[in-house]
């Protein structure tokens, strides 16, 4: 089955249809969902054809031409007990809690030129992360309160959160960031599991060193692997959503993985993700 989203001052089933159809070369005969998230609607084709990565790049290009359509392949609508397991920084939040923690301490540059490292191959995630954090050193810990007010949780976020939460699921948030923001996020929204990096303290200051096993690529994996099992979740029923390559892994081991405003390394990776919509339009893939 393939879901399309798109916003609801622009639904006409009847032309959207036309399009495919066209594009497919065959009939193509949309269903209307009941709709659940407050500014897109879904319409489901259901086909029992599975089409191509490519397949599904070129349908996309060719729908972005007349409007913000996003849609994503599912082999079924969620059933039963999901976990949905969430990226932290750039998926549900709009920022990057490192970047603004090095704003508050006037070193941003410095961080930035780690940064750049990394994504030049010079270091990986977890050199990287270390480097950075040597620069926060000295930051109070009221930092935290200060940052967490500031930010911005993407658009939809909420809604969905609680859509999942009516529905039962359990949600997990796994985050290459820190304890301090994510404890705050967990208690405000239910969030039933985190997994982040503890930065070390000491006097009521940071002291610019992270403890325990840095949550990279292959602790996010392992993490939703670990739930699964903890929750006893079928993999079918695992839902993953993230930006970036560092969220690669975890998405190729859900059930179903899920780019949201992805970087291109990722979308250069995975079969499907959400350019336009707000994360709500999720609540779609339930039965």
């Amino acid at each position: 089955m393939i879901l399309f989203f798109r916003p609801k001052n622009d639904s006409d089933p009847e032309n959207l249809s036309n399009q495919l159809s066209h594009q497919r070369k065959q009939p193509v005969l949309l269903e209307r969902r009941k709709q659940v998230s407050q500014e897109y609607v879904c319409d489901v084709w259901r086909t029992d054809l599975s089409l191509s990565r490519e397949e599904l790049v070129d349908l996309r290009q060719e729908l972005h031409k007349s409007g913000q359509i996003d849609l994503i392949q599912i082999p079924q609508f969620l059933q039963g007990r999901t976990l949905f397991c969430f990226d932290m920084d750039s998926t549900l939040i709009q920022e990057e809690v490192i970047d603004e923690l090095a704003r508050f301490a006037g070193v941003y540059d410095e961080v930035a030129s780690v940064t750049k490292e990394a994504m030049e191959g010079n270091l990986n995630f977890i050199e990287a992360l270390r480097k950075r954090c040597t620069y926060l050193k000295d930051l109070p810990l009221s930092v935290f309160d200060d940052l967490y007010s500031k930010i911005r949780v993407n658009h939809g976020v909420p809604e969905l959160l609680i859509g999942l939460k009516e529905r039962n699921s359990k949600t997990a948030v796994f985050s290459g960031g820190f304890t301090d923001i994510l404890e705050k996020f967990k208690s405000k929204y239910g969030i039933d599991e985190i997994r982040a990096n503890y930065l070390d303290r000491k006097d009521g200051k940071l002291v610019g060193t992270v403890s325990g096993r840095v949550v990279d690529k292959n602790v996010k994996r392992d993490s939703l692997l670990e739930l699964g099992s903890e929750f006893k979740i079928p993999k079918s029923n695992i839902v993953a959503v993230g930006d970036g390559a560092n969220d690669q892994l975890m998405l190729e081991e859900a059930g179903l993985g899920i780019g949201f405003h992805a970087k291109e390394g990722l979308k250069s990776k995975i079969s499907n993700w959400i350019d336009f919509a707000p994360m709500d339009v999720l609540l779609y893939l339930f039965d």
